[in-house]
């Protein structure tokens, strides 16, 4: 009976050094918003109660294990939603896990990452912009990332999702503030003479200042399943960076999108501004694209609040007028709620 027991206390003495070395975290961001919806080129007015208005909802696991040495492995299961109706995924037909679905290890050289993630794109644009990764209100994601299925027929100028499947990620370690991401994406379809994703970005941080920039060479679409082929090799590049003045804080960034035998290069120049105001933030962001060899351009301006109700819950509204060439102007505003766990 002392053998059984001494056996059953080294198994759970066993057990509480391995969960004290790993942890598995559910986590995840409710955002919901009443608006008013118009965008260029729209015929009417959508009023709505909607999901995503700064930060696209999601929810999901998020796991590592210290294996030793300065080993660790990482895991993320983490799912788009649209918390307006309960609905997973960004859009019909979005795959389960589009926001993650990877594993990394990770140490002195950095990480190596498997599956779904982040595009080489993503990071760059939201920090090179005040209003971060909202696809309602953000100027700069709005157009290299959301296409107008309208009469404006716009197209966003980044071809290929803000994630990618099938994709191997090396991130470089920490080099004095400076973090570099090489991504490579498989196109993992027979007949597909290797065609594939690749890109890099770069991401600097060092007291008021940040700088980023990516670049894209993309022929595989996301987040098709399986993978669907663009038409033509896509590319696509963007510098940007962020200056804080600690009254206010600066965003600029610049970048290009072209299309393998088109002529028509979209050009997209974005200016913006985070302001301390209370316990909150003014949040302004001017972007514009020019296509080349077209008189079409479309320029988008948003501003507005963002209040702290507490270190997980914030509070907000927004304003945004969105022009471009030849189509009906639209505005749009709304105010909602985030809160992250």
């Amino acid at each position: 009976m002392s053998k059984t027991l001494m056996a059953l206390s080294a198994a759970l003495l066993c057990a509480g050094a391995a969960h004290a070395q790993s942890s598995v975290q559910a986590t995840g961001l409710v955002d919901l918003y009443v608006g008013s919806l118009k965008f260029a080129g729209d015929a009417s007015r959508k009023n709505v109660v909607d999901s995503g208005g700064l930060t696209t909802s999601w929810i999901g696991f998020t796991g590592t294990e210290d294996l030793g040495g300065g080993l660790k492995a990482q895991f993320n299961l983490t799912s788009f939603m649209r918390a307006d109706t309960g609905t997973p995924g960004r859009f019909v037909n979005d795959t389960f896990f589009s926001r993650d679905a990877n594993v990394a290890l990770s140490g002195a050289f950095g990480s190596v990452q498997l599956g779904r993630g982040m595009a080489p794109n993503f990071l760059p644009t939201i920090v090179s912009n005040p209003l971060g990764d909202s696809f309602t209100f953000s100027p700069l994601v709005l157009h290299a990332n959301v296409p107008l299925f309208n009469a404006s027929g716009w197209q966003g100028t980044t071809p290929s999702d803000t994630g990618w499947s099938n994709q191997v990620v090396y991130s470089t370690p920490d080099m004095g503030g400076l973090k570099a991401n090489l991504h490579y994406q498989f196109g993992e379809q027979a007949g597909s003479n290797g065609k594939k994703n690749i890109g890099l970005n770069a991401l600097y941080f060092s007291g008021p200042i940040t700088l980023t920039g990516f670049y894209e060479r993309d022929q595989v679409s996301n987040p098709a399943v399986p993978n669907t082929l663009l038409p033509n090799t896509q590319k696509s590049w963007m510098l940007g960076g962020a200056y804080d003045f600690s009254v206010a804080k600066a965003f600029l960034s610049y970048g290009q999108s072209s299309a393998d035998g088109s002529n028509i290069k979209a050009k997209t120049g974005q200016l913006g501004a985070s302001v301390p105001l209370g316990a909150g933030k003014v949040l302004a962001s001017y972007a514009q694209t020019k296509l080349s060899s077209t008189d079409i351009s479309r320029k988008t301006f948003t501003v507005g609040y963002d209040y702290n109700l507490s270190k997980r819950t914030d509070v907000y509204a927004m304003v945004m007028n969105d022009r471009i060439t030849a189509q009906t102007t639209g505005t749009s505003f709304g105010a909602g709620i985030r809160h992250r766990f």
